[in-house]
């Protein structure tokens, strides 16, 4: 059973790829997008920085070799075209099948992704107490109550977590500081490389209104109970930049070519692993994979 797991994987993925691509317009797309380089490299580092920083993290603990990033992006595509957490689900396959390298896998991939919730927790909490008078006024166009309700449930998740480190988490305590520090890090950088994008593809609008845009998107999607997170981050767009039919262009086009690219990323990692199961095992072996 173990050995068709990863194969599991496999046409699970493709089965979201076909779906994805069904209401997908790659032409259109194409045309939206810069045509500056600088654009694209900029993209690659912002798309890479959550599986850069796993296998930073996954290094330090595994010391899990460069060929490692492979399944952090397998992984990352089963969470953003399948389901939530169901990534974490074949990394640990893929790292239990690796006894040389570490023995007992679940318990850092359940801490490293406990402590990326906390750590989104942090930073949500920060920002809400940041943009509690805006919300007090009704400015943003967030409800009152859903705010309040979001940030009950932010808080309780949080100190429930902090009291019961001692049985959640299985790392050492200076594992877990350094794993926290990593995931302020990519947070920190996701931002501010979203603000510089959308600055590139919109140059008169200043950089320092998009990077508070996009503090604010990160804020409104990590609210559970805001309904319509989608309208209510265009209606902090608008109040905050006031350029409506750009800002929504802009992020139409932003949120196509990232699940573009996801498509892409899960077409290439079929095709790999199609190439290593034909090869036979001695090609799964050579290349890493389970």
């Amino acid at each position: 059973m173990a050995t068709l797991l990863p194969l599991l994987f496999s046409v699970l993925v493709a089965l979201a790829v076909v779906l994805a691509m069904r209401g997908m317009d790659p032409a259109r797309i194409y045309a939206m997008v810069p045509r500056a380089p600088s654009f694209w490299i900029v993209f690659a580092v912002f798309y890479l920085a959550g599986p850069l920083s796993e296998w930073a993290i996954f290094h330090r603990l595994w010391n899990l070799p460069a060929g490692g990033l492979v399944p952090l992006l397998r992984k990352l595509v089963c969470n953003e075209l399948l389901f939530g957490y169901l990534g974490e689900a074949y990394f640990y396959t893929w790292a239990r099948r690796r006894r040389a390298m570490t023995a007992a896998p679940f318990g850092a991939i359940k801490d490293v992704a406990i402590l990326s919730a906390m750590a989104g927790n942090g930073v949500t909490l920060f920002l809400l107490l940041a943009v509690v008078p805006f919300v007090s006024a009704g400015d943003l166009g967030l409800e009152n109550d859903s705010v309040l309700v979001s940030l009950g449930v932010v808080l309780v998740t949080s100190i429930a977590a902090m009291f019961l480190r001692r049985r959640i988490f299985s790392l050492p305590r200076e594992e877990l500081g350094a794993i926290l520090g990593i995931h302020l890090l990519r947070i920190a950088a996701t931002t501010i490389l979203s603000a510089v994008l959308w600055h590139m593809v919109l140059p008169h609008v200043p950089v320092a209104s998009w990077l508070l845009l996009s503090t604010l998107r990160l804020l409104v999607s990590r609210l559970p109970f805001v309904p319509n997170k989608d309208v209510a981050f265009a209606g902090l767009a608008v109040f905050t930049l006031g350029h409506e039919t750009s800002i929504a262009a802009l992020m139409t086009m932003m949120a196509s070519v990232i699940l573009l690219v996801h498509v892409l990323l899960g077409l290439a990692l079929v095709a790999l692993d199609v190439l290593r199961h034909v090869s036979g095992p001695a090609g799964a072996e050579e290349a890493g994979h389970p």
